[in-house]
Protein backbone atom coordinates (compact mmCIF):
# COMPACT_ATOMS: atom_id res chain seq x y z
CA UNK A 1 0.00 0.00 0.00
CA UNK A 2 1.67 3.34 -0.80
CA UNK A 3 1.59 5.65 1.48
CA UNK A 4 1.15 9.57 1.22
CA UNK A 5 2.54 12.05 3.07
CA UNK A 6 -0.07 14.19 5.26
CA UNK A 7 0.25 18.29 5.06
CA UNK A 8 0.72 19.48 8.36
CA UNK A 9 0.97 22.76 7.07
CA UNK A 10 -2.14 25.31 6.43
CA UNK A 11 -3.64 25.23 2.83
CA UNK A 12 -4.72 28.24 1.45
CA UNK A 13 -7.37 29.36 -1.12
CA UNK A 14 -6.78 31.90 -2.84
CA UNK A 15 -9.65 34.06 -4.54
CA UNK A 16 -9.43 36.45 -7.29
CA UNK A 17 -10.68 40.07 -5.88
CA UNK A 18 -11.51 43.61 -7.60
CA UNK A 19 -11.10 45.89 -4.49
CA UNK A 20 -8.80 45.12 -1.46
CA UNK A 21 -10.28 47.99 0.82
CA UNK A 22 -13.71 46.33 0.22
CA UNK A 23 -12.46 42.71 0.80
CA UNK A 24 -10.72 43.36 3.79
CA UNK A 25 -13.65 45.50 5.14
CA UNK A 26 -16.33 43.02 4.18
CA UNK A 27 -14.04 39.71 5.63
CA UNK A 28 -13.57 41.69 8.88
CA UNK A 29 -17.61 42.23 9.14
CA UNK A 30 -17.41 38.70 8.91
CA UNK A 31 -14.95 37.66 11.93
CA UNK A 32 -12.32 36.77 10.07
CA UNK A 33 -8.71 37.44 11.37
CA UNK A 34 -6.25 39.03 8.89
CA UNK A 35 -3.06 37.85 9.22
CA UNK A 36 0.07 40.39 8.41
CA UNK A 37 0.99 43.30 8.64
CA UNK A 38 -0.88 45.95 6.93
CA UNK A 39 0.59 48.58 3.78
CA UNK A 40 0.44 51.63 3.13
CA UNK A 41 -2.97 51.20 1.71
CA UNK A 42 -3.80 49.90 5.79
CA UNK A 43 -4.70 46.87 4.70
CA UNK A 44 -2.31 43.35 4.96
CA UNK A 45 -0.10 42.50 1.57
CA UNK A 46 -0.80 39.49 1.04
CA UNK A 47 -4.15 39.80 2.21
CA UNK A 48 -4.99 36.91 4.01
CA UNK A 49 -6.83 35.68 6.47
CA UNK A 50 -6.62 32.51 9.29
CA UNK A 51 -10.09 30.83 9.11
CA UNK A 52 -8.87 28.29 11.89
CA UNK A 53 -5.46 26.68 12.16
CA UNK A 54 -5.27 24.38 8.88
CA UNK A 55 -7.02 26.71 6.21
CA UNK A 56 -6.24 30.48 5.19
CA UNK A 57 -8.12 32.76 2.67
CA UNK A 58 -5.90 34.72 0.37
CA UNK A 59 -7.42 37.59 -1.78
CA UNK A 60 -5.42 38.48 -4.94
CA UNK A 61 -6.91 41.29 -7.17
CA UNK A 62 -7.74 40.37 -10.52
CA UNK A 63 -4.14 41.35 -12.30
CA UNK A 64 -2.18 39.74 -9.87
CA UNK A 65 -4.38 36.20 -9.70
CA UNK A 66 -4.51 36.26 -13.43
CA UNK A 67 -1.01 36.61 -13.63
CA UNK A 68 -0.62 33.50 -11.07
CA UNK A 69 -3.16 31.34 -13.44
CA UNK A 70 -0.77 31.94 -16.48
CA UNK A 71 -3.39 33.76 -18.18
CA UNK A 72 -6.12 32.03 -18.15
CA UNK A 73 -9.79 33.73 -17.88
CA UNK A 74 -10.73 34.28 -14.06
CA UNK A 75 -14.01 33.38 -14.12
CA UNK A 76 -16.81 35.98 -14.55
CA UNK A 77 -18.60 37.06 -11.62
CA UNK A 78 -22.01 35.92 -12.12
CA UNK A 79 -20.27 32.07 -12.44
CA UNK A 80 -19.03 29.83 -9.23
CA UNK A 81 -16.44 27.09 -9.74
CA UNK A 82 -16.67 26.26 -5.98
CA UNK A 83 -18.94 27.11 -3.41
CA UNK A 84 -17.25 27.88 0.07
CA UNK A 85 -18.63 26.46 3.35
CA UNK A 86 -19.04 27.42 7.06
CA UNK A 87 -20.44 25.15 9.82
CA UNK A 88 -22.53 26.83 12.35
CA UNK A 89 -23.90 25.24 15.67
CA UNK A 90 -27.75 25.95 15.21
CA UNK A 91 -30.10 27.61 12.74
CA UNK A 92 -30.11 31.00 14.72
CA UNK A 93 -26.34 30.99 14.39
CA UNK A 94 -26.71 30.69 10.37
CA UNK A 95 -29.34 33.08 10.30
CA UNK A 96 -26.81 35.57 12.54
CA UNK A 97 -23.55 34.56 10.01
CA UNK A 98 -26.11 35.47 6.75
CA UNK A 99 -27.60 38.26 8.10
CA UNK A 100 -23.77 40.19 9.34
CA UNK A 101 -22.87 39.05 5.31
CA UNK A 102 -25.74 41.02 4.29
CA UNK A 103 -25.17 44.04 6.39
CA UNK A 104 -21.35 44.22 5.55
CA UNK A 105 -22.59 43.80 1.30
CA UNK A 106 -23.18 40.69 0.94
CA UNK A 107 -25.41 39.60 -1.83
CA UNK A 108 -27.82 36.63 -0.65
CA UNK A 109 -28.58 34.02 -2.93
CA UNK A 110 -30.38 31.55 -0.90
CA UNK A 111 -32.39 33.00 2.38
CA UNK A 112 -31.38 31.10 5.56
CA UNK A 113 -33.81 27.98 5.60
CA UNK A 114 -34.80 24.67 6.06
CA UNK A 115 -33.32 22.19 3.96
CA UNK A 116 -33.34 17.65 3.82
CA UNK A 117 -29.63 18.03 4.74
CA UNK A 118 -29.81 21.11 7.42
CA UNK A 119 -30.62 24.97 7.65
CA UNK A 120 -28.63 26.57 5.21
CA UNK A 121 -28.05 30.19 3.87
CA UNK A 122 -26.39 30.72 0.66
CA UNK A 123 -24.49 34.29 0.37
CA UNK A 124 -21.73 36.23 -2.31
CA UNK A 125 -19.30 38.48 -1.13
CA UNK A 126 -18.43 41.50 -2.80
CA UNK A 127 -16.61 39.64 -5.94
CA UNK A 128 -19.35 36.93 -6.13
CA UNK A 129 -17.64 34.34 -4.24
CA UNK A 130 -20.47 31.96 -2.95
CA UNK A 131 -20.34 30.89 0.35
CA UNK A 132 -23.11 28.41 2.12
CA UNK A 133 -23.81 28.56 6.01
CA UNK A 134 -25.03 25.37 7.43
CA UNK A 135 -26.08 23.19 10.83
CA UNK A 136 -27.03 19.96 10.47
CA UNK A 137 -30.34 19.00 11.20
CA UNK A 138 -31.03 17.81 14.91
CA UNK A 139 -30.48 13.65 15.67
Amino acid sequence: MKEYRVITTPVVVALPIEDRRRSFDFYRALGFEPLGEPAEDGVPEPLQFALNDGFRLMLVPTGGFGWVIGGRAVAPRESSECVFSLAAATGDEVNEIVDRARRAGAHVVTEPGQQPWGYVGVFTDPDGHAWMVTSAPPP
